[in-house]
């Protein structure tokens, strides 16, 4: 599966952004799908996944409801709305799939076989 993340921006601290990661293939609704990011001068770190059958789960030290990730299956893509936008949301957002992942593994970048191509999004006044 190939993966097309965009939405990436600047926006202001308290703006809001949505990043779509279109994925290939038509298969999708059997993957798994995360979106992790990565700051300059820090590790990546895992902000949302969904499994193929919806569960959910976030990152729960900086996401605290600000973002949501959702799935249109129809559309083979995956979103992340992301609210209240703080100056340290600021990254290179990737997307990433995976056909065989649930549970905890779902935050697991290493877990992931498939991975786009990062969309960058800046928060800053």
């Amino acid at each position: 599966v190939q993966l097309q993340a965009s939405g990436g921006g600047v926006v202001q601290p308290g703006g809001s952004l949505r990043l779509s990661c279109a994925a290939s293939g038509r298969t999708f609704s059997t993957y798994a799908m995360g979106w992790f990011r990565r700051a300059p001068g820090k590790e990546r770190e895992f902000v949302a996944a969904i499994a193929r059958g919806g569960y959910i789960t976030y990152n729960g030290e900086f996401v605290k409801g600000r973002f949501t990730i959702s799935r249109d299956n129809a559309k083979t893509t995956v979103y992340l709305q992301m609210n209240s936008l703080k100056p340290e949301d600021t990254a290179a957002y990737y997307c990433a799939a995976d056909p065989g992942i649930s549970g905890s593994s779902l935050q697991v970048a290493d877990a992931y076989d498939y991975w786009g191509q990062g969309t960058q999004v800046t928060v800053s006044s």
